[in-house]
């Protein structure tokens, strides 16, 4: 049992305000977004658009237990960075897309990862494929 000199040093010995919150991180995702771009290394594929999705998730800080319009991302600004880049002319390959997304989602306040997939639906290879795709994660630095 615990003395009355000992029960005082650890009452004065408490915090007088409860320790503060840790930030929380939520995960916002935009799944199957669809575009058409011209994407591909093939001569045909610089002339003419394709259907393509984007998936992105962003690992977003926000400072208290529940959220504001402080501490919140704006799922029309990520969609808006991803048609951006998707819809500015012709690129190459889905990894330049994800690297292009990933840099741009990566500038938006609050948020501290990213992992973008992207996908082409339509590829000619000689059997059956649902689709080709490209997925990477990088974090801020």
């Amino acid at each position: 049992m615990a003395s009355s000199d000992e029960k005082r040093r650890t009452a004065n010995n408490a915090p007088s305000h409860p320790p503060e919150r840790s930030p929380q991180t939520d995960v916002v995702t935009l799944k199957a977004m669809r575009f058409h771009a011209r994407i591909g290394v093939l001569p045909h594929e610089a002339e003419i658009a394709q259907s393509i999705e984007v998936d992105a998730s962003l690992w977003v800080r926000r400072g208290g237990m529940k959220p504001t319009t402080k501490d919140i991302v704006d799922y029309r600004r990520v969609y808006d960075l991803v048609a951006e880049v998707v819809t500015r002319g012709h690129i190459n390959f889905l990894e330049e897309v994800g690297e292009l997304i990933a840099e741009r989602a990566l500038q938006v306040p609050l948020v501290e990862r990213v992992r973008i997939a992207v996908r082409k639906p339509n590829v000619a290879l000689p059997g059956p494929l649902a689709y080709a795709e490209v997925a990477l994660e990088r974090e801020r630095a």
